[in-house]
């Protein structure tokens, strides 16, 4: 069978620079490249500990009709877009370290019932971020 894996995760928000400051500074995501064509952005961030794999920021125009840009533009802003997933090893660091940069807070660190401890974020478009701390032993 073959071997299948993903490579990139758009990620659409509605200022390339202002997302770099929530996803790089405050995750410690890598910029792997910023490529410029046509007026947009496209940049690519490594995922740490998983070699390929980069999220890709872009705005709602890149790439898109003027009407589909605006359209995605506003379910952007809602947030309405099914937002990312992400697990660190250390929850409750990251979520200082977040909180302290300004990000807006969904929900501060708790255990759910399911297993996980986790937290949720707004990144500064209003996409949806939940990190999850595995729980130990499982």
């Amino acid at each position: 069978m073959t071997k299948i894996s993903v490579q990139y995760i758009p990620v659409t928000v509605l200022d390339v620079d202002e997302a770099l400051t929530f996803y790089r500074d405050g995750l410690g995501l890598a910029v792997v490249s910023d490529v410029a064509n046509a007026g947009f952005r496209w940049v690519s961030l490594a995922v740490p500990g998983q070699e390929g794999l980069n999220l890709v920021l872009s705005a709602p125009g890149a790439g898109r009709s003027d009407e589909d840009a605006q359209a995605l533009a506003e379910l952007v802003a809602k947030g309405a877009l099914g937002g990312l997933v992400l697990s660190v090893d250390e929850l409750d660091p990251l979520f200082e370290s977040l909180s302290a940069s300004g990000a807006e807070v969904l929900q501060e660190p708790m255990d759910q019932p399911w297993g996980p401890r986790d937290c949720a974020f707004r990144d500064p478009s209003g996409n949806m971020v939940r990190i999850n701390q595995a729980v130990k032993g499982q």
